[in-house]
């Protein structure tokens, strides 16, 4: 409950986080990831991933296993190839959202490589965020969902539902996840354009690009996140182009 839980409002800068280069891939990963491991950074509320991922083209992820997983896909530029067992395949683009839901398993591969699929080869990277929050159920059949989410609505300087879990999101236009307590929100701000945060338990809000200035913490730049605790509803203001990405939780894994 709200009641239980300290305020507290927790800046993390892009400079600090965990980060992977393999060559092909420039990974920066907001909580323990892969061989990155820190008992006091595994998850905050239900989101236990947030990586912030470049792929160079012609390579990516090679067909690899997931559990008991909902898995949100973001693009901000290039394109990214899914592949999955469950027999589903596709580009995402930016403005386009993607959910795995991995279930009691599935096999999946992403790859810079959209080419195959649309016949015209090109040399740009992919940038994208990958976020992970735990289901409400384990062992459910493993899905998948995209869904293109209006270009009006995220230039419109508002916080729009991407994927939910929601009641409240039900009908509207984001794609759903298998958790009944957590949801994904984003918005693309010009300058001076400004957007309120939800109140909730946890918030996390990402700024994969750009720059703004956050009520009562100051300035965030590209990369840099802040994890909410009981409290909410501040202003976000963008002081340059920028886009921002916030889940929305009302709870949280056990310890």
């Amino acid at each position: 409950m709200r009641t239980s839980l300290t305020p507290q409002l927790d800046v993390r800068r892009a400079a600090d986080r965990f980060k992977t280069d393999f060559g092909w891939l420039d990974s920066k990963h907001s909580f323990s990831f892969g061989h990155h491991y820190d008992h006091d950074n595994t998850h905050h509320g239900l989101l236990l991933v947030n990586n912030d991922d470049i792929v160079t083209p012609g390579t990516g992820f090679d067909t690899h296993p997931h559990r008991d997983m909902e898995i949100v896909t973001w693009v901000l530029r290039g394109s990214l190839v899914h592949q999955d067992s469950t027999g589903h395949n596709g580009v995402i683009y930016p403005g386009l959202a993607q959910r795995m839901s991995a279930g009691r398993g599935i096999l999946h591969s992403e790859k810079n490589d959209s080419w195959r699929l649309q016949g015209e080869r090109h040399d740009e990277p992919v940038h994208f965020v990958q976020m992970w929050v735990v289901p409400d159920e384990e062992g459910i059949t493993p899905g998948y969902e995209q869904l293109e989410i209006d270009e009006k609505l995220l230039s419109s300087g508002a916080l729009v539902p991407v994927a939910s879990g929601m009641e409240r999101h039900d009908g509207e236009a984001a794609i759903r996840i298998k958790n009944r307590y957590a949801a994904l929100y984003a918005a693309r701000l010009a300058p001076g354009q400004s957007v309120h945060l939800p109140e909730a338990p946890y918030l996390h809000l990402f700024v994969p690009r750009g720059a703004v200035d956050l009520e009562g913490a100051g300035a965030l730049g590209t990369g840099d996140a802040v994890r909410f605790t009981a409290t909410g509803g501040q202003r976000v203001t963008a002081s340059e182009l920028a886009e921002i990405l916030v889940w929305e939780m009302h709870a949280t894994i056990a310890a």
